[in-house]
């Protein structure tokens, strides 16, 4: 007979908030996560993430096939025409309206059947720990980036680090101002800092903080953190497929986007099926970098000048982006044709799982970051802005995976030159430690296969977040 701490899970129920359409991935599977611990999730997202959901009506029906997983959503006061992911600072100002909305959908769980556990949220809404505390129910933070980058922020708001000294942070040897996340430089827009002490007060109203990680790739960097704001890795919360498990196991937002959206072009695994194992590199800078003129010429001319077969993403700009997109010269088409193929979107996890591909070139978001060490592919990182720099620190300096591009001072706008990607291709490929960045790697991939499992690292702390909110339900 099962006893009565084995029961409690299922009196549970967690309210995950979301706010952006670009969070809720992460969001969903940590739902998944739960829900298979018998955990009953309600996931409260704006209006405009439904709108977004309901345009993916497969996405919409898997992702409730689960009857421990609900949706409910809220308005957060703009316009279904608001650019929100352009538009942060007025977005931030409207945060009472969210926050009044939400409380009034909380509200709503009045009965003792529904009577809310805890309630998580990400760095994105630090206002969700109010309205927690309104209502008297317990709250986590879901950190989605590095727990590198929350260490920095922490300890950038709490004085703890000074850009214009010499800084020191444990797990990260010799950081300079070039690694830091641009959300912490005078440079950086105001609200954009006002988010960044946000987050970390928030931090620390909330009862947990649980990172988008897992422990065995940022051992040092987690244990430093206990003296200060604890976080517990949970991750990596990445499309099942990358974990060995299989597609139809993917319900988030990116399974239906590569399906409805960009139109994934399977001519590039079939391609790919042609090429010689451990020989294609990969590039892509995701959907929000858009590469100027020179960037793309001095790209394209180190790919061919590599003489490597490559997949190249090239997404078009954002509709209405105000940068400058720059195109491939035909020249350049023309000449490479037997060597690679160049496609407007491309199934990331099914590239950089397949045998033929040797790197991966990309900006060094965290979310292709969690991916090319999932995959145990080597990297190579062009950084721009957020928290890019950071993972580009950690991929090259930390983890040990890859190499990251050198911009020389007195090269225009900080473009990197054709020389310099050239010799990061060669490094990662051909050089002298590309055995032992590709061996570290595969070591990643097997522990990150390892942590979500029954007694993984990531298995025991959802398992002890979830007893622990069950004790807290029993003290109310």
């Amino acid at each position: 007979m099962a006893s009565d701490s084995d029961q409690e899970p299922k009196q549970l129920h967690v309210l995950l908030v979301v706010i952006l359409q670009a969070h809720i991935n992460p969001m969903l599977r940590f739902a998944r996560c739960l829900a298979s611990k018998r955990v009953h999730v309600t996931l409260a997202a704006t209006e405009t993430v439904r709108n977004h959901l309901l345009h993916r009506s497969n996405l919409f029906a898997t992702a409730t096939k689960d009857s421990m997983i609900e949706f409910q959503f809220f308005s957060d006061g703009l316009t279904a025409e608001f650019d929100r992911d352009k538009s942060a600072e007025t977005f931030a100002t409207l945060q009472a309206v969210s926050a009044e909305n939400l409380s009034k959908l909380i509200s709503n769980f009045s009965t003792k059947k529904s009577k809310l556990s805890c309630i998580v949220f990400n760095p994105f809404a630090p206002w969700v720990a109010d309205v927690a505390a309104e209502h008297g129910t317990p709250c986590a933070l879901l950190w989605n980036q590095a727990c590198a980058i929350f260490s920095i922020n922490y300890r950038y708001y709490k004085n703890l680090l000074n850009p214009f000294e010499l800084m020191e942070c444990p797990g990260i040897p010799n950081l300079q101002v070039n690694d830091l996340p641009s959300t912490v430089l005078p440079s950086t827009p105001v609200h954009f800092r006002k988010l960044i002490s946000d987050s970390a007060r928030c931090a620390e109203k909330a009862s947990w903080v649980l990172g988008n990680s897992f422990y065995e790739l940022e051992r040092e960097i987690i244990d430093s953190m206990e003296c200060l704001v604890p976080i517990w890795p949970i991750g990596p919360l990445v499309s099942p497929f990358l974990l060995g498990k299989s597609e139809a196991d993917d319900d988030t937002l990116d399974s239906a986007v590569h399906a409805d959206v960009w139109e994934a072009e399977e001519s590039c695994i079939e391609w790919l099926d042609k090429q010689t194992p451990c020989s294609v590199i990969y590039v892509s800078f995701g959907r929000v970098t858009v590469l100027s003129q020179k960037q793309i010429d001095n790209i394209s001319t180190a790919l061919k000048n590599s003489g490597k077969p490559f997949l190249w993403a090239l997404k078009p700009p954002a509709e209405g982006s105000k940068r400058d997109s720059g195109e491939l010269s035909c020249g350049f088409l023309e000449e490479t044709r037997e060597k690679g193929i160049v496609v407007t979107w491309c199934s990331q996890e099914k590239v950089l799982m397949h045998k033929a591909v040797a790197c991966f070139m990309t900006h060094g978001g965290w979310n292709s970051t969690l991916e090319t060490v999932i995959s145990g592919v080597p990297v190579i990182v062009y950084p721009e802005w957020t928290d890019q720099p950071t993972n580009a620190k950690l991929l090259s300096d930390v983890f040990k995976v890859g190499v990251r591009v050198r911009i020389n001072g007195d090269e225009e706008d900080g473009v990197v030159s054709a020389e310099e990607v050239e010799r990061c291709i060669e490094e990662v490929i051909d050089g002298p430690r590309a055995a032992e960045m590709k061996k570290r790697v595969m070591e990643f991939k097997e522990a990150a296969n390892k942590t979500l499992e029954v007694g993984g690292s990531s298995d025991q702390n959802i398992n002890e977040f979830i007893k622990e909110i069950s004790a807290k339900s029993l003290q109310h």
